[in-house]
């Protein structure tokens, strides 16, 4: 549940709700701490895929060849320390369902070739394979970076930045909303 008074963020969660019942990729922007991934999961579950697996991944948190074994898979053999029998990758976890592709800013060139493959063909290849594997999968993407900027340095794709581009919320930080630190500050003690 997301605890706001402000205007500002109710407007968001409006968006987003009438954002769920599309199919269209989504780019959540707003600093961290801004609700990115609840405001990604509520979508997901205001959705018609709400049944099938909202998968999350931080883009920012693993090493480049960690994260394409993690987003796409890998065969056996595919490099050394696989798993014998291979792994299936994030986006056939999320099949039929929603990947959260959290801090796609921070993305390496090389894999946001591949996302954009796999956001205009609807299809995968995991690590080591030449078979290529069907996935239905909305794709959410969020970054506290600027992304046209990057776009500009030649640090992120364009063809990426306008495909993922598509639906856009941007998330007001707290400084924003200071109605909101009250409750959010006594939800946080509840918990403690």
């Amino acid at each position: 549940m997301i605890i706001t008074n402000s205007p500002k963020m109710k407007e968001c969660i409006n968006i987003a709700k009438k954002i769920a019942k599309s199919d269209y990729t989504v780019l959540i922007n707003g600093e961290s701490g801004t609700g990115k991934e609840m405001i990604a999961q509520s979508i997901h579950n205001y959705s018609n895929r709400s049944i099938y697996p909202f998968v999350a991944v931080n883009c920012a948190a693993l090493p480049e060849n960690l994260l394409e074994s993690e987003l796409f898979g890998y065969e056996k053999g595919a490099f050394t320390g696989a798993l014998k029998e291979g792994k299936i990758g994030l986006f056939e976890i999320a099949n039929n369902g929603t990947i959260f592709l959290d801090e796609i800013g921070d993305m390496p060139l090389k894999l946001q070739t591949r996302l954009l493959r796999v956001l205009q063909e609807k299809q995968i290849m995991r690590v080591g394979s030449d078979n290529i594997i069907n996935v239905n999968v909305r794709v959410i993407a969020a970054t506290n970076k600027d992304l046209k900027k990057l776009v500009d340095e030649g640090l992120f794709r364009e063809d990426l930045y306008y495909r993922i581009n598509v639906l856009p919320i941007s998330l007001p930080p707290l400084r924003e909303r200071k109605e909101d630190i009250m409750p959010l500050l006594e939800s946080f003690l509840k918990e403690k």
